[in-house]
């Protein structure tokens, strides 16, 4: 196995692990608000270790091209369903956890 293989499979793991505890938050903490923010910083760490796990295999510029333009989108996306789904959240009412 050469460098770049061990390489690739340290960050897909590095990537699923923040996945996992992406779900986890999301499972385990109080409130919306909480759970939002685990699940958008987790997802989008996990996602961008996954993506350059897969860029270091990649064979061509055009899939590492591919590859960032998929990372951003979804960047792009994570970032405004979290604001729609938290303003939401604020104009019905829901209070922020405390203890």
């Amino acid at each position: 196995m050469n460098p770049a293989d061990s390489l690739t499979i340290l960050l897909l793991m590095a990537g699923a692990f923040f996945f996992l505890a992406g779900t986890v938050g999301l499972l385990r903490f109080p409130d919306i608000f909480t759970r939002l923010h685990a699940l958008t910083k987790a997802d989008n760490l996990g996602l961008g270790l996954i993506v350059a796990g897969l860029v270091i295999q990649a064979d061509n510029w055009a899939i590492v091209g591919k590859l960032l333009m998929i990372w951003l989108l979804v960047l792009l996306a994570s970032a405004a369903a979290c604001h729609l789904i938290a303003r939401t959240a604020r104009r019905k009412k829901i209070l922020p956890w405390k203890r």
